[in-house]
């Protein structure tokens, strides 16, 4: 057995997912493209600006799955948004975990807590987009076999012609779960308990960076939302590349004090890049 541990590089100045519809295409996307490459997930997370997972397969399949995964969701994104090469040239490092069963618990620990150093929940259960829910949870969410749906609406749902396995669940929301092709049995048994796992969580390098942060933080997707209420409800317009110097400055300054966005969360929901943002503020 080989584990391989897959990151993005964070978008600076913009985001993979702008709202739960995006989020879901994600998942479902991961649902497709492990199924495709023949990796076996064992844990996965989602954020608004990079995403990590832990496969177990060669190094040569671990490419292909992410190679797989960002030319589906690039193909997505640009036709719900018109935006080409966002994620081209977003590299991924790919690094090859070792075999004994600590490596694997931090590597697990690390990913789903991301959430949680982010700001975005107190604890992993409350974040949807990735494995944090699926390990020692005793309330399933509702779900449907995907051999119960027409292949017109499966189709329309995943956004993809590929015939998933009929036995795979889909939730509520609309995407297949994590349970249906991650490998929770073999986490849970690696972790044993509850406890063992809860204990990596709390001692994992994100944890420590959430315990550092006393503020409070919104969503991306909040903020994207908010941001274009801002446009049109100020400045009479449909989005930040429409508007002057002067009211993008004003743009980021609402931002920061109606949220408390810092610099690099205004960035990544604005499209400014960074030194131009950083002038904007100190300038205005």
């Amino acid at each position: 057995m080989k584990f391989f541990f897959i990151s993005t590089s964070h978008l600076e100045e913009n985001i993979w997912f702008k709202d739960d519809e995006d989020f879901k295409t994600g998942m479902n996307y991961v649902a497709v493209a492990s199924f495709l490459c023949g990796v076996r997930v064992l844990s996965f997370i989602l954020m608004s600006n990079h995403v990590h997972f832990l496969l177990e397969c060669t190094e040569s399949e671990a490419g292909a799955f992410i190679n797989k995964y960002k030319k589906l969701y690039s193909y997505y994104y640009r036709t719900k948004y018109g935006t080409r090469q966002l994620l081209r040239r977003n590299n991924a490092d790919i690094q090859e975990i070792g075999l004994t069963p600590e490596s694997l618990e931090k590597v697990i620990a690390y990913i789903l807590m991301n959430c949680v150093a982010a700001r975005i929940c107190l604890h992993i259960s409350g974040y949807k987009w990735g494995t944090c829910n699926t390990f020692f949870n005793l309330n399933r969410p509702k779900s449907i076999p995907l051999s119960r749906l027409s292949v017109r609406k499966k189709r329309a749902m995943l956004k993809s012609r590929i015939e998933l396995p009929g036995n795979w669940i889909l939730s509520e929301d609309g995407y297949v779960l994590p349970e249906s092709y991650v490998c929770v049995d073999f986490v849970e048994t690696l972790f044993g308990s509850p406890a063992r796992m809860n204990y990596f969580l709390n001692t994992s390098s994100k944890a420590k960076n959430a315990r550092l942060s006393s503020v409070p933080s919104f969503k991306d997707q909040n903020i994207s939302a908010a941001m274009l209420d801002i446009c049109r409800s100020i400045f009479r317009k449909n989005g930040p590349e429409q508007l002057t110097r002067e009211e993008k400055c004003e743009l980021l300054r609402q931002l920061s004090r109606r949220f408390g966005a810092d610099l690099n969360q205004l960035c990544r929901v604005s499209g400014i890049p960074y030194p131009e943002a950083a002038k904007m503020l100190d300038e205005y």
